[in-house]
C-alpha cells in the first residue's frame, strides 16, 4: 500500500510538472505573439504625422526611397539602418562617410529637378528652412512625392521628438526607441558625473572668428549643454547668438575659451590664444583653449550626445578622461 501512495504521488508530481511547462510554454508563446503583434502593429502603414508646421501628412507605405535636404536629418536615418533607402541629402553631407556617395540634391537653394528625377517616397525636409523654400517644397508636393517637415530641434527633448517623427514615418519605431533611450542614458551618465564637479569654471563659446565673433547666450542649445557639463556659460545674461563685445567678454574673464569653427579657419587656437587685448584672460593664460567638432555639438541628431561629451572633456579634461 505505501508503494502505491509513493508511486500515485510520484504521478501527480509529473503530470504537475508536465502542466506546469505546458503553461509556461503557452505562456512564452503568448508573450512572443503580442511582441509581434506590437512590432507589427508599431510599422504597420499608413500613417499619420503631424509635421513642425502643423501640417497632418500620410504616408501610405513603408518607403523605400527618401532624399533628406539636411545633415541631421540625414545622420538620423542613417542611425536608423535606412542606408540603402536614402538616395539622396544635401551638399552640406558629410556624415557618416556613405552620404559621400549618395546622390547631391544642393546646399542653400535645393534641386528641384534632381530631387524629382531620384522618385523619392518621401522628402525629409526641416523647419529651419521650410518657410524659404515653400514655393520648392510644394512643387515636390504637386509631382505625388510626400513632404515631411522635421521640426528645428532646440533642446533634447525636441531631438528626441525628430528621431521619432522620422523613424515613425519610416517603420522603424523600435530602432528609434532604442537610439533615443541609448541617448538619454548617456546624458545622464554624463550628467551624474558632472554631479560630482565642486568647481564650476566660466566658459565663452566662440561659433564665429574674429572680428564678428558670435556666441550663444541663454535659449540656446549650446547653454543647456554646458549646463548639463556643470559648466557657467558667461554670456547668458543675453537672448540667443548674438556678436559679442570683445571688452565686455575679457572682464568677465572666462576659464575656458571653446571654439566651434575649425572646420573653415585655420588654426583656431592659435588665432585666440594671440589675440591682442586677450592675454590677460585665464584662458588665454593657461592655454585652456579648444576647438571641437563644430558638427557634434551643433547637429540636432544622434551625434548631439557625443558633442556634450567632447565639452565636457574639453572644459573638465581631469574629471573626463
Amino acid at each position: 500500500m505505501k508503494k502505491l501512495y509513493s508511486l500515485l504521488l510520484v504521478a501527480l508530481l509529473t503530470l504537475g510538472v508536465l502542466a506546469g511547462c505546458a503553461e509556461k510554454k503557452d505562456q512564452v508563446k503568448e508573450e512572443n505573439n503580442a511582441s509581434v503583434e506590437k512590432k507589427s502593429e508599431a510599422v504597420a502603414f499608413p500613417v499619420t504625422i503631424k509635421d513642425a508646421l502643423d501640417n497632418k501628412i500620410v504616408i501610405e507605405k513603408k518607403p523605400e526611397k527618401i532624399v533628406s535636404l539636411i545633415p541631421s536629418n540625414t545622420e538620423i536615418a542613417f542611425a536608423l539602418g535606412l542606408d540603402n533607402e536614402v538616395v539622396g541629402v544635401s551638399d552640406f553631407d558629410n556624415y557618416p562617410e556613405e552620404v559621400t556617395k549618395k546622390e547631391k540634391i544642393g546646399g542653400q537653394e535645393i534641386n528641384l529637378e534632381k530631387i524629382i528625377s531620384l522618385k523619392p517616397d518621401v522628402v525629409l525636409a526641416h523647419a529651419s528652412s521650410a518657410h524659404n523654400s515653400e514655393a520648392g517644397l510644394q512643387q515636390l508636393k504637386d509631382a505625388g512625392i510626400t513632404v515631411l517637415v522635421v521640426n528645428e530641434a532646440q533642446n533634447f527633448d525636441q531631438v528626441y521628438d525628430s528621431i521619432e517623427m522620422i523613424g515613425k514615418a519610416t517603420g522603424e519605431t523600435e530602432k528609434s526607441d532604442d537610439i533615443i533611450k541609448g541617448m538619454k542614458d548617456k546624458l545622464a551618465e554624463i550628467k551624474a558625473k558632472a554631479g560630482e564637479i565642486k568647481e564650476k569654471k566660466k566658459v565663452f563659446v566662440e561659433v564665429s572668428a574674429a572680428p564678428e565673433i558670435y556666441t550663444p547666450g541663454k535659449n540656446t542649445f549650446m547653454d543647456e549643454m554646458l549646463s548639463v557639463i556643470n559648466a557657467e556659460n558667461i554670456a547668458n545674461d543675453q537672448e540667443g547668438w548674438f556678436k559679442i563685445d570683445q571688452e565686455a567678454m575679457i572682464k568677465r574673464n572666462p576659464d575656458v575659451i571653446i571654439t566651434t569653427y575649425g572646420y573653415y579657419v585655420k588654426n583656431p587656437v592659435e588665432q585666440v590664444i594671440s589675440r591682442k587685448g586677450w592675454e590677460t584672460v585665464n584662458a588665454v593664460k593657461n592655454e585652456q583653449v579648444i576647438d571641437v567638432d563644430s558638427d557634434r555639438v551643433t547637429r540636432s541628431g544622434p551625434r548631439i550626445v557625443e558633442g556634450v561629451e567632447d565639452l565636457a572633456k574639453a572644459v573638465y579634461p581631469e574629471v573626463f578622461k
